[in-house]
């Protein structure tokens, strides 16, 4: 199979997959709390990174790390997955899937106002358009699905899914300025070893009961097609494509087709104020991704 192809494939299985989580994390939630699914997912995304890092016969660049990797890695994985995961878990729990979903995926909108803070990049003046447009379509989803739906949108629910693009948008950051400290499977182990560790600490404390096949073996999946087979598939296509444009574009069939699995599966009644604010989200990031000259 060709590099070209090869790549299309890799990222095709990534978008399918991350369009199945939206319902999964519902599904998952039915049966346990948000830590509870955040902690089985974690520790099956780990596994998946241990047996990718055996498989590539990479160990020897885990021995070696130094101590200042293993420091930033330590942080990196307090980011994510702990922080980033409990928060959206939590809004997923709050929120109706189609809510939850949408609002989270604004944070391309989120990471330039946080590269303008932090890392002093100024922001284009025709950027503000598609800013303005990403957010309207987040304002009509969050106002318009309450008021046309007829749904319960608590404003906590809202205030944490924003956080999530948040606190999503400040690993990209993070991650990509240290993006070359170490191998990006070494790099995905790291943060979930950590990240796992902390949240099996976290366990001690507050008690978990995994008591439901259900409930793990949803968890597991969460761990498995969200956090763990997509970020390695989509990894692949980078590195295989000649066009990485292509593979960024395929990832905005993903929110798209998350709606419809989330109203076959969950039964939820996608309202049109969901469509239209996904696609006035979808065209700001992409009028400032590919119409505005960097």
């Amino acid at each position: 199979m060709k590099n070209s192809t090869s790549a299309v494939v890799y990222a095709c299985i990534a978008v399918l997959c991350w369009s199945t989580v939206a319902t999964a994390f519902k599904i998952a939630l039915m049966h346990l709390t948000h830590f509870e699914m955040l902690l089985v997912a974690s520790c099956t995304s780990l596994v998946i990174f241990t047996l990718l890092l055996t498989v590539q016969k990479k160990w020897r660049l885990v021995a070696g790390l130094t101590g200042r990797q293993w420091g930033y890695f330590a942080l990196l994985g307090l980011l994510n997955p702990v922080a980033y995961y409990l928060v959206l878990f939590k809004a997923y729990d709050l929120l109706p899937a189609q809510v939850a979903q949408p609002v989270n995926y604004a944070w391309p909108i989120v990471l330039l106002v946080l590269l303008a803070l932090f890392a002093r990049q100024p922001i284009p003046p025709k950027k503000y358009i598609g800013m303005f447009i990403s957010l309207g379509g987040v304002t009509l989803i969050s106002v318009g699905t309450g008021w046309t739906g007829g749904m319960d949108i608590p404003v906590h629910g809202l205030l944490l899914a924003v956080l999530s693009a948040f606190l999503w948008a400040m690993y990209w950051m993070v991650n990509n300025k240290f993006k070359d400290e170490a191998d990006s499977s070494v790099a995905l182990f790291m943060s979930f070893l950590f990240g796992t560790v902390y949240l099996l600490i976290g366990a001690a404390g507050v008690g978990v009961d995994l008591g439901t096949w259900q409930g793990v073996l949803s968890g597991m999946y969460v761990g498995g097609f969200e956090m763990g087979i997509p970020f390695i598939c989509f990894s692949l296509a980078m590195r295989k494509t000649s066009n990485p444009a292509l593979i960024n574009q395929l990832c905005y069939l993903s929110p798209f087709l998350s709606l419809f699995f989330i109203s076959i599966v969950l039964g939820e009644q996608i309202v049109a104020t969901t469509y239209i604010g996904l696609v006035l989200i979808v065209m700001g990031i992409m009028f400032n991704q590919y119409l505005v000259k960097k």
